[in-house]
């Protein structure tokens, strides 16, 4: 990969970028120097990367945002205009190369999460974000392995498509060979196929490769997370490509059924997205993670195929206003088009946020109600343009067209009560009056990491809050201290959750995992650290748990989840004050059940619940 680059902010013009002066940049990388700039270059100067064996070189480029031009020794050779799409150039190099690749700001709705407020403008430079290679290779060679795993009366077929690049004239035979991956051992296949290409041809060939008794592709907790490998091999060429078999299909409920099992889902949504990212949302018990508005790298689909974590992909469609329908449909496609071969491709939303009714913060007496139902019976949205493009996402995922606050008539709602509105007490009023059982793809409150003072943003050296709202923190937290502010965001998280899992929501998604900006609804900060929300809400997304319905002196209810593929017989143990007592659960497999009531002292000042199921054990603490 060429190691020296430089960078310029631009003008449109037309043609090869011609700045009059270049500075030293990163890339792959976002220049924090070019913050707020639409149209930034970038310039690289590299050798001839052939031995003496090869005959050809792969320009390789990974995260181009939003769109932009490519050119190679003074020649235009590609003009992405989507982030998720890799950009792949064969070409001859000379003994010394020049690369300029000119990335631009989006020009249309369809930016993303970047293309708005709510990420800082150092996250959102046009630049190449993900990657950037040049290798060598022979003459012809493998320039990329497409492969599309699908379901079959035998068992299942996994369609590689292998694109081929020619120097010279061929016809040649190409092998395939598909084997389990990873540490897995088992008997390897091998198909061979035909192809031939001219002189500066790329050649594609098709060929649909069965796996009798397939070894599923499971989300965690729910089985192993198997894969295959098809290798496809032309002359010394040779390039490996990764896949894993899983069906996806949603319910009528809203959730989501993978190889023919209904799976309870359990997400946190990706404001901002890095490979450890799927190891944070593991450590919060989660089985799905939500790319809020924008693509996710490569690098997390692999790190998320891994571990087990399924993937529900938005396009980068956000906020309030029309898009281009048939721009949409496009997109729609390709993106599933180019994350079809990782298994933990689940769900693909639409239109995130088309409304922005909650700007302001509605409290939560009765003339706050009327004033919220005021609010919702004006907000003024059409879904029929975010139908039609969901009309246009291939089969094997979900969709959410809709992803949006009461009044949208959502897929997936989007419901903020302790901070939009009201409190977590409002949560049940809400989703029963605007018919909201379904899927909750968003909910939560901001909070303060630990040293960031918001007095201090509008100074040089203070922290960036991008899409923080300081007016509602002030309204609900009441104070700039990050003690109480995550104190608040964690118990409100922790409300939100377990009342969605014990009402049944067959898919809760959190938002979000961590910050994108130095404060906000991550129960990470943006480093990484993590908030108080972190626990509770590890502790509420317990595959296996026993929850206490309205924590308070008297009567409480004791309602268990069981989101384990077996049903499960076990004891709940509670602690209240001096008193105590057990309960006997029996729960099926995905569902939940109410086991019986604790009775909760006046002089109480926490109730304390642990679940035993075998030799497995799980504490629930409520502190009144």
């Amino acid at each position: 990969m060429p190691s020296e680059w430089s960078g310029a902010a631009v003008d449109p013009g037309g043609g090869k970028p011609a700045p009059g002066e270049w500075r030293s940049v990163e890339v792959p990388g976002r220049p924090a120097a070019f913050a707020g700039e639409d149209r930034v270059a970038y310039r690289t100067v590299f050798d001839d990367p052939r031995d003496p064996d090869d005959d050809l070189a792969l320009l390789e480029l990974r995260g181009c945002y939003a769109a932009a031009e490519v050119w190679l020794n003074d020649e235009l050779v590609a003009e992405p205009d989507a982030v998720f799409e890799p950009v792949r150039v064969p070409f001859e190099p000379e003994a010394e190369n020049e690369l300029v690749v000119e990335c631009r700001a989006p020009e249309d709705r369809f930016g993303g999460i970047h293309d708005t407020d709510r990420v800082p403008a150092d996250r959102s430079v046009p630049g190449i974000w993900w990657g950037v290679d040049v290798t060598a290779h022979p003459d012809p060679f493998v320039v990329d392995v497409d492969l599309r795993p699908r379901a079959t009366d035998e068992g299942a077929a996994i369609d590689a498509a292998v694109e081929v690049y020619a120097g010279e004239p061929f016809d040649d035979r190409l092998t395939l060979t598909t084997k389990p991956a990873g540490d897995r051992r088992g008997r390897g296949m091998m198909d061979r196929a035909s192809v031939s290409a001219a002189a500066g041809e790329r050649a594609v060939v098709e060929k649909s490769i069965e796996i009798r008794d397939p070894s599923l592709w499971w989300p965690r907790g729910m089985g192993r997370q198997h894969r295959y490998e098809v290798r496809a091999k032309l002359g010394d060429a040779a390039r490996t490509s990764t896949t894993g078999i899983a069906t996806v299909k949603g319910t009528e409920a809203g959730g989501l059924r993978v190889n023919g099992e209904d799976v309870p889902v359990r997400g946190v949504a990706l404001a901002d997205a890095a490979v450890a990212d799927a190891e944070r949302a593991v450590e919060v018990n989660a089985n799905l993670v939500r790319a809020h508005a924008h693509a996710l790298p490569e690098a997390v689909y692999d790190a998320c195929d891994e571990a087990g974590l399924l993937v529900w992909q938005d396009l980068p469609l956000t906020g309030p206003g029309v898009f281009d329908i048939a721009r949409g449909k496009d997109l729609a496609e390709r993106l599933v088009g180019t994350y079809a071969h990782h298994p933990s491709l689940a769900a693909v939303g639409v239109h995130d946020g088309p409304t922005d009714t909650f700007a302001e913060r509605v409290g939560s007496g009765l003339v706050d109600r009327l004033r919220f139902r005021y609010r919702v019976w004006r907000a003024d949205y059409d879904r029929g343009a975010a139908e039609e493009v969901a009309g246009a996402v291939p089969d094997g995922v979900a969709v959410y067209p809709v992803v949006g606050e009461p009044g949208t008539d959502p897929d997936a709602a989007a419901l903020y009560p302790g901070w939009d509105y009201g409190g977590v007490d409002d949560l049940e009023w809400v989703r029963e009056r605007y018919d909201l059982d379904g899927a909750v793809g968003e909910f939560g409150a901001e909070s303060l990491p630990e040293g960031v003072d918001p007095t201090e943003a509008d100074e040089a050296s203070g922290p960036d809050l991008a899409g923080f709202d300081r007016a509602k923190h002030d309204a609900v937290v009441g104070s700039d201290d990050p003690e109480a502010s995550q104190a608040y965001q964690a118990e409100l998280v922790r409300g939100i959750t377990e009342r969605l899992r014990t009402d049944g929501a067959p898919v809760v998604v959190a938002n979000a995992l961590r910050d994108a900006g130095d404060a906000g609804m991550g129960v990470y900060a943006r480093d990484g650290t993590p908030k108080e929300a972190a626990d509770s809400l590890a502790a509420a997304f317990e595959p296996v748990q026993a929850f206490l319905v309205g924590a308070s002196p008297g009567e409480c209810e004791v309602v268990v989840a069981n989101d384990a593929p077996e049903a499960i017989s076990g004891t709940v143990r509670w602690e209240a004050g001096d008193d105590s007592g057990e309960l006997e659960a029996t729960v099926d497999a995905g569902a939940r059940a109410a086991v019986g009531t604790v009775s909760v002292p006046e002089s109480a000042s926490s109730v304390d619940l642990s679940l035993r199921v075998g030799d497995a054990g799980v504490e629930n603490t409520y502190r009144l």
